[in-house]
């Protein structure tokens, strides 16, 4: 799967395209190519290897033999070179000693089908084509989808679909096709206008109409992010983990149309769109790597945040989502609500301009408007407001965020931050109560309860929301919803077999009678959550179980080419055993890209305040993957470097002047 959003491109590892499942080149989650067939002299070659190089391309190699009674040598090597954005590289090479007469042939074909209807097998029937230019092209209702091929093809027969070229090749000779796609819409276009008497112009009866090409220049819109940033040290899978998280990244950046901001897409292939929960968690998770990538998703969520009278001012849209099979749909909007405020304040303590958080600061303060009177005199915020059940991680979220805001409007000026914080102290005795911990209840939270008071005790790995507490100024983190003891009970239930599967948290226990190892929410393992306990637990001073489940998503990870999915099953860990792909899950995903990146800097545990000038590194004494080291982080939009001995003490190498490192 070869992604540079909203640009994908899916195939089997043999690289041939037969409109096969998922197979084909989309854009904006339309299949613009289905079926791109190699024949050489009527036969397809043998494939020989499949692999992605980088997160937009796939190179796929093959060979053929010339004739029968040749021997066993093949005698032609076919190099495809695949790229996300449309295009297709193939050279020909005759490996053989003799001169060849080759027919090359291209089967080309498209149903333009949507992603969602391939996905549930509805995709419908491949479409008639037309020569189009030096190839072909395909219709339905206003899109046209073409290739065309360079150089111009001998052959060109639309009823089959058919590129054909003819090539006489001596020894060693190489030929190459370089095929593009394209996805164009007619829109409609001014006629031109009829004289009448006098010489006035009247409006045409007819409207003409062109074709507009769909695709996005996005190489020009979306630049590389974190260039230069790198991660190594004594475990190889660091460096590995770390460079295709940043790959993947890069590959799901879009810009917002109207501006230069960026954001991170979900995922590929169900998702290449902005989603704002998700959106926004990837960016506070690559905060390390700069502050460009939180501001660009906080103006973009900013310009679409609900206004004017009623209960829904301030709060950001967003889905309704399945929960699981216990509690009823969430609300993603909630999320992204709840996840803004935090996300600047975090933003301004790793170095984003004064300037930038001040025009972020109104959209924050209404996210947090929102939030109290969702609340109202219960002290618990409802998920979807204003009449759902009260989700034991959404007060999680809450509870941080008035305290994270707290703190930005202060730094800024504002008088409301002791407003937040007494709030945030009357949710923290409420949840003790409402939520409260005691052997009826496991020694965990309660995982939902609902409005007329009745309690779901199910054991799912949301509740690592509550490790979540956030970054505080001075280096610190945030105080939680948790006290010391409950936080360590916590800490025990996750490392229960039931949670962690040694490949990472389920989402569900295994032991619940409706546990599904492939469900969303029902047992699968979603890596969001697993990082999160990860960095959760190390700032609680857990550094052992912090470790243990880091190996476990590190393994899962390799057994996934280091490119982690979105959620995976993962059976009770044992010899020889492996996670499972669920064919569902984005792959990549940018939780989960993210979300690695996140993994590994837990390890050095840098807490910056910029505006106060100081910069903690807090390393994990364990040191669970031997030394390890960071170079190009980005702190107030400059260099940082620091890496972690065996022994677990960590060292500053590089860093911004008028800022003052303090090593714990």
């Amino acid at each position: 799967m070869c992604v540079a959003a909203p640009h994908l491109a899916v195939s089997a590892e043999h690289g041939q395209l037969n409109g096969e499942g998922m197979e084909g080149y989309y854009y904006s989650g339309r299949r613009v190519v289905s079926r791109c067939r190699i024949l050489l002299g009527g036969r397809e070659p043998l494939p020989l290897l499949g692999r992605m190089v980088g997160a937009t391309q796939a190179r796929f190699t093959a060979t053929a033999p010339t004739t029968v009674g040749s021997g066993p040598d093949p005698a032609i090597l076919v190099d495809r070179l695949r790229s996300a954005e449309g295009t297709e590289r193939i050279t020909v090479r005759n490996t053989g000693g003799r001169p060849l007469r080759l027919p090359f042939e291209l089967r080309l074909g498209t149903d333009l089908a949507e992603i969602a209807s391939i996905a549930v097998g509805r995709a419908g029937e491949e479409l008639p084509a037309s020569v189009h230019g030096s190839g072909l092209s395909w219709s339905a209702a206003d899109l046209r989808a073409s290739v065309t091929a360079e150089p111009q093809p001998d052959t060109s027969l639309a009823q089959l679909g058919l590129l054909r070229w003819d090539w006489e090749m001596p020894p060693g000779s190489e030929r190459t096709v370089l095929l593009r796609t394209d996805l164009s819409r007619s829109v409609p276009r001014p006629a031109r206008g009829k004289k009448r008497r006098g010489g006035t112009k009247v409006k045409g009866s007819k409207t003409a109409t062109g074709p507009v090409s769909c695709y996005a220049h996005r190489a020009a819109n979306t630049p590389e992010l974190w260039r230069g940033a790198r991660a190594d040290g004594d475990d190889d899978r660091v460096s590995a983990l770390f460079r295709t998280a940043l790959d993947d990244a890069n590959a799901l950046l879009m810009s917002d149309p109207a501006s230069s901001d960026l954001h991170l897409v979900a995922g590929a292939p169900w998702r290449c769109a902005l989603a704002p929960a998700e959106s926004l968690r990837a960016a506070r998770m690559l905060l390390p790597l700069g502050t460009r990538l939180a501001a660009g998703t906080l103006r973009t969520l900013a310009r679409g945040q609900l206004t004017g009278p009623g209960p829904d001012a301030g709060r950001l849209p967003g889905a309704v989502r399945h929960a699981g099979p216990y509690a009823p749909p969430s609300c993603s909007g909630t999320e992204a609500t709840l996840l803004f405020p935090a996300v600047l304040a975090e933003a301004r303590l790793w170095g984003l301009p004064e300037v930038e958080t001040e025009q972020l600061l109104p959209a924050a303060e209404r996210c947090l408007t929102w939030m109290l009177h969702a609340a109202g005199e219960d002290m618990l915020v409802p998920d979807p407001a204003p009449d759902g059940p009260y989700r034991c991680e959404v007060q999680a979220s809450a509870h941080r965020a008035a305290l994270l805001g707290a703190g930005l409007l202060e730094a800024c000026g504002s008088d409301r931050g002791a407003e937040l914080r007494d709030w945030a102290d009357a949710l923290r005795r409420t949840f003790q109560s409402e939520f409260r911990y005691g052997e009826d209840t496991g020694a965990v939270p309660v995982a939902v309860r609902t409005r007329g008071g009745d309690v779901l005790r199910h054991v799912s790995s949301a509740a690592v929301e509550l490790l979540d507490t956030g970054l505080a100024g001075g280096g610190s983190s945030a105080v939680g919803l948790l006290t010391a003891e409950q936080t360590a009970q916590l800490c025990r239930h996750l490392e229960s077999q039931a949670l962690d599967s040694g490949w990472g948290l389920r989402s569900l226990g295994a032991d619940d009678d409706r546990y599904n190892p492939f469900g969303h929410r029902g047992g699968a393992v979603r890596v969001q959550e697993s990082v999160i306990a990860v960095s959760g637990l190390a700032a609680a001073g857990h550094e052992r179980a912090a470790g243990s489940l880091l190996h476990g998503v590190l393994d899962a990870a390799a057994s996934f080419g280091f490119r982690l999915p979105e959620m995976y099953a993962a059976p009770q860990r044992s010899a020889g055993g492996v996670p499972l792909p669920h064919p569902a899950a984005c792959r990549p995903a940018a939780t989960s890209a993210a979300g690695s990146v996140h993994l590994l800097a837990a390890l050095a545990g840098v807490r910056p305040d910029v505006p106060a000038g100081t910069v903690t590194v807090r390393p994990l004494k364990t040191a669970p993957l031997g030394a390890v080291r960071f170079a190009g982080l980005r702190l107030s939009g400059t260099p940082f470097s620091v890496r972690v001995g065996s022994d677990g003490e960590g060292e500053v190498d590089e860093i911004a002047d008028g800022l003052r490192v303090v090593v714990s």
